[in-house]
């Protein structure tokens, strides 16, 4: 994997951000169009530093779903936490806060993306391969109902992102994603060597976002991912994709 696309050894940063979004004031700039829930810019930071953007999502403006209970904000909190915990690095900084202006809900470090490209884009190149392999292979232990094409972002130094991570982790196999296009391919040693820690670990630092029933479906797939070693491979009619797919 080319050495701008791997992902560089940047906790000290990461924490800075996490830092960052938990303490510093926001202000609504608006809302991000076509999206179900509402999901608003909001700018942080005060007159003694820097300015920066997140994405903030409330719970007060979730719409019910018959098949998730509220909080999916939650989720994308899971999620992140998921993804480093794997090494990963590949959502966005999430954290959850209760004092923004519509009340309890995640909030994630905006990145600046080339919002023309989308996984198909993506996926053009070559030296990506890898990395979608293992978001796909993320994807299925999160058992992510909803990874559209435009929830896969990527940046000037090609670094991959996943976004939009409200709906995973339901207790019932629910995927449904774009990336079909590597069939049974190997999973990357070093995501199954992560994965294998975390099993081992147990999934104790998610408690506080799912359920026990949840929480122990987690593991089921986590476990069947290692046994496998490899990714899906159905056939195209049987491949259950989300809509829309971008």
């Amino acid at each position: 994997m080319p050495e701008n696309q791997r992902p560089q050894s940047s906790k000290s940063l990461r924490t800075l951000t996490q830092e960052f979004l938990s303490q510093k004031p926001a202000k609504v700039l608006g809302r991000i169009v076509n999206s179900s829930n509402a999901t608003l810019l909001v700018e942080m930071g005060d007159s003694e530093g820097e300015i920066r953007r997140a994405i903030y999502k409330p719970l007060a403006g979730e719409r019910p779903l018959w098949d998730f209970p509220p909080g999916l904000y939650r989720r994308e909190v899971a999620a992140y936490l998921l993804s480093e915990a794997l090494e990963l690095h590949m959502v966005p900084v999430t954290i959850e806060r209760k004092d923004l202006e519509y009340g309890i809900g995640s909030l994630q470090e905006f990145i600046d993306a080339d919002f023309s490209k989308t996984y198909y884009e993506i996926l053009e190149d070559e030296g990506t391969h890898e990395r979608l392999i293992e978001l796909a292979a993320f994807d299925i232990v999160a058992n992510n109902s909803d990874r559209k094409g435009g929830h896969i972002l990527i940046d000037e130094s090609k670094h991959i992102y996943a976004i939009d991570n409200g709906l995973c982790f339901h207790e019932e196999f629910k995927l449904r994603t774009v990336i079909w296009e590597f069939g049974d391919a190997p999973i990357p040693t070093r995501f199954l060597d992560s994965l294998d820690r975390v099993v081992n670990e147990g999934f104790g630092f998610l408690r506080n976002y799912l359920s026990e029933a949840e929480l122990s479906s987690l593991e089921s797939r986590a476990r069947f991912i290692l046994h496998r070693g490899s990714l899906l491979d159905l056939p195209e009619e049987e491949r259950p994709y989300p809509w829309p797919i971008i």
